[in-house]
């Protein structure tokens, strides 16, 4: 969805519903549920959050369909490491967002490595032959 701001790249909204008023239905509103970036979250972007990542809000909001700009796919944090090339319209979610608190769900995930990071799918990862632990480079 377009942002006001045309410094900032489009918002990614879950598009619930669909509705048309006015005479012959020409203004066309859509239901949104937001996704949020990290650094728009309370707490900002970490070092384990991936660039295309994404989190699903419980924000909801009512735009005019003119704000589209087009399709884009979200897909589950699994799904998207499994991708065979990330498009320009990839992103993945792996955390629900309460804007109003700022706390996640889950509110814990896995670490890797001796630096006890999440998983990042930006960073290339090595696994050991020996104890199959992961680590970063």
């Amino acid at each position: 969805m377009r942002s006001a701001d045309t410094s900032k790249p489009p918002y990614v909204a879950k598009v619930e519903s669909i509705e048309a008023a006015g005479s012959r239905g020409t203004n066309v509103r859509v239901r949104v549920r937001w996704y949020y970036r990290p650094e728009e979250s309370i707490g900002g972007r970490r070092p384990f959050h991936g660039s295309k990542e994404v989190f699903l809000s419980d924000h909801y909001d009512v735009q005019s369909a003119d704000t589209i700009e087009g399709k884009c796919n979200v897909h589950s944090f699994r799904s998207y490491t499994k991708l065979d090339s990330v498009n320009a319209e990839d992103f993945f979610c792996r955390f629900d967002y309460k804007s109003a608190s700022g706390s996640f769900v889950p509110d814990r995930i896995a670490v890797f490595c001796k630096c006890e990071m999440p998983y990042n799918p930006d960073d290339l990862m090595i696994q050991c032959e020996e104890c199959s632990d992961w680590y970063h480079s």
